[in-house]
């Protein structure tokens, strides 16, 4: 695999640190910014729904650059938003400037996503794929708790400082990399009429269902584990599982996706009756994040191949799209179905649901 694959990663490994670490930090950030907890919460869905709508609209900007000065200039945004929300004590700015990211961290993604095809030969970009994600599967594992320590012994604001530092740092290490930029025939607009073929449309939608049942699971985990007292083991536990999984699934391949979402809806299912206890929601833990994220990233890579044909400039920001309208909508369906703490575990279903769903669609040639 080239240095370059994971030069992005960790560059994607500060933007999932970034993502998931305010959960452990709104505590303070409230106190500090003088705002509530659920007005600090909006930091947080406010950035999903950022990554949703910047993908398309930053892919289409970041189009008109070359890759390489593409993939700079969202690294620096990113970089300079997080070292102005270090500064600032105000809530509207920090709101702001968590926009800002959110567009940034999109951009970012989808023109490193749709550059695989042209850094890996077509038999690895699976791989790519996977050691990609990776990064935002050891940000659960590493940046999150490390930010949250951070966060919690030098200030909040230590935290951003953290990230905008590696950021800093990827994109320097990326000045000295090369990128070749697609050809630039038509107009780029014209790409996104590849959503009209079946093959790409359907496994779009596998995406973004797949990947909702992951959040609606995943939102509710701490949940499920808050009277245990285990919370942070069990969401470590869950970030190991999903790196063994986008881990496999590099290897594997296509393969995944034969029997994978299948395996994926029976898992969500037992892992409802397994959660009862402590060793089985360690279990479940683990085994749905190594699924979830698996056959997660064997979609995000397979929308890459099948629409890269045709779409060389926007196949990326298809899949993160696809991913992140995913992470909305999942946990906005489980928290109209799971009342309250007590039933938590209902999540599963709604992941399953979820799941068996995209397990019925058919992908057209």
């Amino acid at each position: 695999m080239p240095p370059i694959i994971f030069l992005l990663a960790t560059a994607v490994f500060a933007q999932g640190t970034s993502e998931f670490v305010l959960s452990g930090l709104l505590p303070q950030i409230a106190t500090s910014t003088g705002v509530s907890l659920g007005t600090a919460g909006l930091l947080t869905s406010l950035f999903a729904a950022g990554m949703v709508v910047g993908a398309p609209m930053l892919a289409m900007l970041g189009s008109k650059l070359p890759r390489k000065l593409a993939l700079l200039s969202f690294l620096g945004l990113f970089s300079g938003a997080h070292v102005i929300a270090a500064l600032t004590v105000s809530f509207p700015l920090l709101l702001a400037t968590r926009a800002v990211a959110a567009f940034a961290n999109a951009g970012f993604l989808a023109v490193a996503l749709a550059s695989l095809p042209s850094l890996v030969p077509a038999g690895a970009v699976g791989r790519a794929t996977s050691v990609l994600l990776s990064g935002v599967t050891l940000a659960c594992i590493v940046g999150v708790p490390a930010g949250t320590v951070l966060g919690q012994y030098a200030g909040w604001q230590a935290a951003f400082w953290a990230i905008a530092a590696v950021t800093a740092a990827a994109a320097a290490a990326l000045t000295t990399s090369s990128f070749d930029n697609p050809p630039t025939t038509s107009p780029v607009y014209r790409e996104w009429r590849v959503l009209a073929r079946p093959s790409v449309a359907a496994t779009v939608l596998k995406g973004v269902l797949v990947n909702a049942g992951t959040f609606a699971a995943f939102t509710y985990l701490g949940t499920m584990s808050t009277s245990t007292g285990w919370v942070p083991v069990v969401l470590a536990v869950f970030g190991v599982g999903s790196f063994v999984g986008v881990t496999i699934a590099g290897k594997a391949g296509p393969k995944v996706l034969k029997a994978g979402i299948a395996v994926l809806t029976i898992v969500w299912m037992v892992a409802f009756f397994a959660a009862q206890s402590l060793p089985g929601l360690l279990t479940a833990a683990l085994l749905t994040g190594a699924t979830a994220f698996g056959v997660g990233s064997a979609l995000i890579a397979a929308i890459v191949t099948t629409a890269s044909t045709d779409a060389p400039r926007v196949a990326g920001a298809i899949a993160t799209t696809a991913f992140n309208l995913g992470a909305v909508i999942g946990p906005a369906v489980a928290g109209a179905v799971v009342v309250d703490s007590a039933h938590a575990r209902a999540a599963f279903w709604v992941s399953a649901a979820f799941t068996a769903t995209a397990m019925f669609l058919r992908v057209k040639k």
